[in-house]
């Protein structure tokens, strides 16, 4: 069974004279610094021929020496607050091959492609423990002397070596980023300075490799810029809509191992990763051909269909079980919260394992593939060329259009099960719109802002009424179970009306939301 530890630490180059560090205690609240026995660690990197892994940071190692030894996969983590590496370290023990439990999580990145030996790192490590004056650990400091050797591609048998320091936070240390920067200051006072390389690995690749060791970040799907990054005024519609494109790609990819380890909201985020796909490529028609895209458009909705099979029950069951417990217990008729629980353990039984298959499958390595190869060669049409400003906003404009029929359709529709259709069709307009200004926000700025923000407002009250119809749809299907198990369905019912007046009130802020959303000097800016 794989164990997971958080490591925060950062990375110095050594000199000669590493061995002989600072006298550390002169850092914050460092009291001690005890210094252990040299240790003797020989560790085999993994990674695909072309250097899947390291291109995203990620490393794959079989290490022996040492209180861990064993299989360490190394994922990084993104806390903007924190200064230096992040990575989740996830541990298997010793086997000759790489372990299933670990391959996995890097599947949607080799996507197929073995992997082979490329990096045999010897390391000998010495270690100081850094504690505070009650004894408590605070960090460890790692003088390594480093000997590399290239393992592939055959017949590179290129060497380097070195020296480094690491300082690793102790687990559960509060206020660990003042504690770096203390340590980092003795260091650099000594005259020690950061590391040009983030790990080892990399720099063994940059050291003993025969041409470059790592693909440049621009050529590769995992370039993410922000929508407020440098100035893209020269930028044609084909940079900003391949910019988009290629976030969502790497979102994919980066949520994939996330989802396997059940971490928080990955389903949701990777489930929207998928849409703004979908949605790129249709509202950017005139950019990207859609005789390309159209057929990753059906596989990017039968992914999202997969992720929402457990998802959308989830959110459901959360939702039924917030509402009851906002009901008194006087109101509580019958065994409501056990047949709740019940309802929704059958409801989701399987759903884990029907997503892993789907994740484990040919289908979605193949969706992987496709998208790669579509960055790669992007199918762009003639107006890809163009500046960005008119073409994304003509797009933005075509998708607002859209949803303003569809809103309008609603608005005329009389309550009922029809209106309730409806308002779902302006829904997902509305989503759509949302991620066509998203994507056009680089080249169109503040406008694009603003109704980026005012579209996620629609689409999030009319998904409240959306979530309402879906609630009530199964609080009738939980009153009818009671009613034939004998039990009282009052409760049901109860939440039922509830849900009918939320409902109500979501249509009733409806126009006015629209009025704020519709202004005629948004859509002028957007032309402008």
């Amino acid at each position: 069974m794989a164990d997971t530890v958080r490591e925060i630490e950062r990375k110095y180059e050594a000199g000669p004279d590493a061995g002989r560090l600072p006298d550390l205690t002169r850092a914050g609240r460092v009291a001690t610094a005890a210094e252990r026995d040299p240790r003797d660690l020989d560790a085999v990197y993994y990674d695909t021929a072309d250097l899947r892994l390291a291109a995203d940071g990620v490393t794959l190692r079989r290490r022996t020496g040492g209180p861990d030894e064993g299989w360490h996969l190394k994922l990084p983590v993104v806390l903007p607050e924190v200064t230096g590496a992040v990575r989740d370290e996830i541990r298997a023990p010793l086997s000759d091959a790489p372990p299933a439990e670990l391959t996995a999580l890097v599947r949607s990145r080799t996507r197929g492609a073995a992997l082979v030996p490329l990096v045999r790192l010897r390391t000998r490590r010495t270690v100081h423990d850094l504690c505070d004056a009650a004894g408590r650990p605070l960090a460890e400091v790692a003088v390594d002397e480093v000997r590399a050797r290239r393992l592939h591609p055959e017949g590179v048998r290129r060497k380097t070596r070195w020296r480094e320091i690491e300082v690793e936070l102790a687990p559960g240390v509060g206020a660990g980023q003042e504690l770096l920067d203390e340590v980092e200051r003795v260091l650099t006072e000594a005259g020690v300075r950061p590391a040009a390389a983030p790990s080892k690995l990399a720099r063994a690749l940059a050291e003993t490799s025969p041409a470059a060791a790592t693909r440049p970040a621009a050529d590769g799907p995992g370039v993410t810029e922000g929508a407020d990054g440098p100035d893209r005024s020269a930028d044609t519609a084909g940079d900003v809509v391949l910019r988009y494109v290629r976030a969502q790609v790497r979102a994919l990819v980066e949520l994939d191992p996330a989802v396997r380890r059940e971490l928080p909201d990955a389903v949701h985020q990777m489930r929207v990763a998928t849409r703004r796909l979908r949605s790129a490529f249709r509202s950017y028609g005139k950019v990207l051909d859609r005789a390309a895209t159209d057929p990753l458009g059906v596989e990017l909705k039968w992914l999202a269909a997969e992720l929402g099979v457990g998802r959308d029950q989830e959110v459901l069951a959360d939702r039924l079980t917030t509402a009851l417990a906002g009901v008194p217990r006087t109101l509580r008729l019958g065994p409501v919260r056990a047949r709740l629980r019940t309802w929704s353990v059958r409801r989701g039984a399987g759903a884990r394992d029907r997503l892993l298959d789907a994740l484990d499958g040919p289908r979605y390595l193949a969706l992987l593939d496709d998208l790669h190869a579509l960055l790669g060669a992007p199918p762009l049409r003639g107006p890809a060329a163009r500046p960005a400003r008119s073409v994304v906003a003509g797009a933005v404009l075509k998708d607002y259009r859209r949803l303003a029929r569809r809103v309008e359709d609603a608005l005329d529709t009389p309550a009922g099960p029809a209106r309730d259709e409806a308002l779902h069709n302006a829904r997902k307009a509305a989503k759509r719109t949302r991620y066509a200004a998203e994507a056009a926000t680089p080249a169109l700025g503040r406008p694009a802002r603003k109704f980026t923000r005012r579209a996620k407002q629609l689409q999030q009250l009319l998904g409240d009424h959306q979530d309402s119809v879906v609630a009530r749809a199964a609080l009738r299907e939980l009153a009818a179970q009671a009613h034939r198990a004998g039990e009282n369905g009052f409760t049901f019912g109860l939440l039922h009306g509830r849900e009918e007046a939320l409902a109500d009130r979501r249509e009733r802020e409806l126009p006015g939301l629209w009025t704020k959303v519709s202004r005629r000097g948004l859509r002028q800016a957007l032309r402008g």
